[in-house]
């Protein structure tokens, strides 16, 4: 059902990060035009930017800087200027002769609840917990879980992870409760807090795991993307690495919607979208996953697909991208919207081009090209 959230106008401003720097995309009133900036600390591994929608102006990026290592870059003025964060995520130095944990990259951002202004919260590889409190300066270890037993057990090896390292993602604050926090860990299962971070529970019922292995375990979850619903937050969506998922809370269990989608495409991917006010609107970009997953849209010809029925159905939305031979895909963060009316929806390709609907997902058109390999796309509404 529809929902009181307001729809947004106006230009739109796409963050992009990529293999080799940033880039911001700004848009016209009408998002027919878009406008590419130069690149932003070129030659740095920017694995997410995202803004904050409680000043309009403030962008936070997490970047790898060469030997330098992980660290988290943060605009007060719209993406004109940057400074360092002094402190960047890191976790505690151990005694000699013990064997810690070293921040491998910063992947995740979200900023916290409305009433917190300047508190962010940020995820690491491997797979960390951390947050700000004067708008990205400085970072602490956040509740428990990075130095927990249970957690380190549940969060397994380096080796146990994805190809470019294990993480903690989809950091979701309940719009309603500053208190009420998810998050997802590749691998480590889907976890939620709802006392701000003093305990956590495993949320993973009903969640399938690669064949031969044990579900009950969280080690052997891996969470692609989680997504609250804006217009209703007691509902969730997950693309996860064995299929597609809906939650109702207060439900325990996940119910899995992607064996709706057509036999021939799967419901494997990364990315995943919500529509800004209606809850039972969704969509997923899936990519090949056949036996050696070879990280390309099924046979060469990408599509995103959308359910308007919380996952009862999907419908193909193709119009615009190629026919065939386009041997690429969207990573988990590659793929965002806006709030607008019709909602805009985004992608970021492996292959260095982005693609825009004004018309929620009906016909898309490439609005960049030739950009290094994509990592995150996100919408944003910025003062001037």
């Amino acid at each position: 059902m529809p929902s009181s959230v307001t729809a947004t106008s106006g230009a739109v401003t796409l963050l992009v990060g990529t293999r080799k720097g940033a880039f911001l995309l700004r848009s016209d009133g009408s998002r027919r035009t878009w406008r590419l900036s130069a690149p932003i600390f070129l030659g740095h591994i920017v694995h997410h930017v995202v803004s904050d929608p409680r000043d309009r102006r403030t962008i936070l990026m997490a970047a790898s800087t060469g030997h330098l290592g992980p660290t988290i870059f943060r605009s007060t003025d719209a993406g004109k200027t940057w400074t360092e964060a002094t402190t960047p995520p890191a976790f505690p130095k151990v005694p000699d002769g013990e064997k810690g944990r070293s921040v491998g990259h910063i992947f995740w951002l979200t900023p916290c609840h409305a009433n917190e202004p300047n508190s962010w919260y940020a995820g690491t590889s491997p797979q960390g917990l951390f947050r700000s409190d004067d708008g990205g300066l400085t970072w602490t270890p956040f509740s428990y879980i990075n130095i927990d037993p249970q957690y380190i057990e549940w969060m397994g090896t380096v080796q146990d992870g994805t190809p470019d390292g294990p993480k903690l993602h989809s950091i979701i604050v309940d719009p309603r409760n500053p208190k009420h926090l998810y998050f997802g860990m590749s691998g480590g299962g889907v976890h939620e807090s709802t006392d701000g971070g003093k305990t956590f529970k495993t949320l993973i019922q009903g969640l399938d795991v690669v064949e031969g292995f044990d579900r009950s375990t969280p080690t052997m979850h891996d969470p692609h993307c989680i997504r609250m619903c804006p217009g209703n937050p007691d509902r969730l969506y997950q693309q996860n690495h064995c299929g597609i998922y809906r939650i109702d809370r207060p439900s325990n269990e996940w119910v899995r919607i992607g064996r709706n989608m057509p036999k021939k495409v799967g419901d494997i991917g990364f990315p995943m979208v919500v529509h800004p006010r209606h809850a039972d609107i969704a969509w997923v970009f899936p990519m090949d996953g056949g036996t050696v997953w070879p990280r390309v849209s099924p046979d060469g010809k990408p599509a995103a697909y959308v359910t308007k029925n919380a996952g009862k159905s999907w419908s193909r939305q193709d119009k615009g991208f190629p026919r065939s031979n386009a041997w690429w895909t969207v990573k988990r963060q590659a793929m965002t919207g806006d709030a607008h009316d019709p909602a805009g929806l985004y992608i970021g390709t492996t292959q260095g081009e982005v693609w825009a609907s004004r018309n929620e997902g009906a016909a898309w058109t490439c609005i960049a090209r030739h950009l290094p390999e994509i990592y995150s796309v996100e919408a944003a509404l910025l003062g001037r």
